[in-house]
């Protein structure tokens, strides 16, 4: 069935916006769906669609837009929702325009240069051809251009992974065990998921696998003082929550509000009530300087580019540049010496990226080291194999999409000595 011809309209109105890159892609979609009630789910899922196609694939899609006739923003609004749905699923499409978009999405992309291939911005293929080389580089470009699946963290809380697979196939949902993390699924299509009992009642929720393994290596334990330093909307806070047996304090810190706010709902469904939400000015707020020295366990998710997460927001690429990435540095390693404070001797610090960069990733931590003797590293391999988690790594987690089918992560586990 042929979509309605306005949908090419209003992503096109979309896209316009988005392609300024002054905001998330989401948070702009988000908005014009609400403005425009009248679109169905069935339509804003195929807007969406297109638009993300597009922003995975612009290089090369700006590149083949140059070939056609007509305004270059309609070229390109038509490749986005040709990678979405399909030629033939367009309505109110001239037969020029229909014969020329068979044509670019036939083209054979194998042999293009491997820059335009990559669908990333110059400087970000410089970085990944310099630390990968180009076969390699070429192979994480692809899975991070690749849509991610859906996974789900089950809350031990509430049930068990074998139950939870078997109350999604009645569905009919067909889930699958995680390789690397006892506690996730992964499904491969997207149902919507919002409306069913098991996330109704918090047995689930949307964690990638990547995600659930930073929180594992914190090994929280019953009865400790814990706490998520940069909590966000608190996916990582709930799964140390569970594994803590809801025993203890956790607390969960952070500058915005908002994104605590949208803690509240996830901890009421989770049956959590050892999680206290605390907003906090800066990373040398008061109400941190008073746990100075008293907590077992701090996990770090720094700020940081989300060059990770580009299966997921692919625009992430085209809004950062590698100024943006030296200002995060400077806030990466105050955060991180500010948590520090917090974790008594004998306490464990974790500190985690959702980036692939070095200058993320190891720099702060090897920086941090040589400014605190007080801290060692200690091999995640160690880690890993404490928390029967099976996966070759060396010092540190390197999750990497195209070799681990997770978004891309890294995180490094600290001491304070003894």
């Amino acid at each position: 069935m042929r979509l309605p011809p306005a949908i090419v309209g209003h992503t096109e109105e979309v896209l316009r916006e988005i392609l300024r890159f002054t905001g998330p892609a989401d948070v702009t979609l988000s908005r014009y769906f609400r403005e425009h009630p009248r679109l169905g789910s069935r339509e804003r899922g195929v807007i969406a669609e297109g638009i993300y196609g597009l922003l995975r694939n612009k290089s090369v899609y700006t590149s083949f837009s140059e070939s056609g006739s007509g305004p270059a923003m309609r070229r390109l609004t038509l490749l986005g929702l040709a990678d979405a749905v399909g030629v033939d699923s367009l309505g109110g499409l001239s037969e020029e325009e229909i014969e020329w978009l068979q044509r670019v999405m036939l083209i054979d992309r194998s042999h293009l240069p491997a820059l335009l291939k990559s669908n990333l911005p110059n400087w970000l293929w410089e970085k990944f051809l310099g630390k990968f080389g180009e076969s390699e580089a070429l192979a994480l470009a692809d899975a991070l251009n690749t849509p991610a699946s859906l996974d789900l963290r089950v809350n031990t809380l509430k049930g068990n992974r074998d139950e939870v697979i078997a109350a999604l196939a009645q569905a009919p949902i067909i889930a699958e065990p995680t390789p690397y993390s006892g506690l996730g699924l992964r499904i491969k299509k997207k149902p919507t998921i919002q409306n069913l009992p098991l996330f109704k009642d918090g047995t689930i929720e949307v964690q990638d696998e990547g995600s659930q393994i930073l929180a594992q290596l914190l090994g929280a334990k019953r009865g400790e003082m814990v706490a998520d330093f940069c909590a966000g909307a608190g996916g990582k806070t709930l799964a140390l929550g569970a594994s803590m047996r809801n025993t203890g304090r956790l607390y969960a810190f952070d500058i915005s509000e908002k994104r605590l706010a949208k803690l509240k709902p996830r901890l009421a469904r989770s049956g959590l009530s050892n999680v206290h939400p605390v907003v906090i000015a800066h990373e040398k707020d008061a109400k941190i300087k008073r746990l100075a020295g008293k907590l077992d366990r701090v996990l770090v998710d720094a700020p940081c580019s989300g060059l990770g997460t580009l299966r997921r927001n692919p625009d992430v690429k085209w809004r950062q540049t590698q100024v943006g990435v030296a200002e995060l540095n400077v806030k990466q390693a105050s955060i991180l010496d500010s948590a520090a404070r917090l974790v008594k001797a004998g306490g464990r610090l974790v500190y985690a990226t959702c980036s692939v960069l070095d200058e993320e990733n190891e720099a702060i931590v090897q920086a941090f080291i040589a400014a605190h003797p007080d801290f060692s590293l200690l091999p995640v391999s160690q880690v890993l194999a404490e928390q029967k988690i099976d996966l070759e790594m060396g010092d540190y987690l390197k999750l990497m999409p195209h070799i681990h089918q997770t978004d891309g992560f890294f995180a490094a586990v600290l001491e304070r000595n003894k």
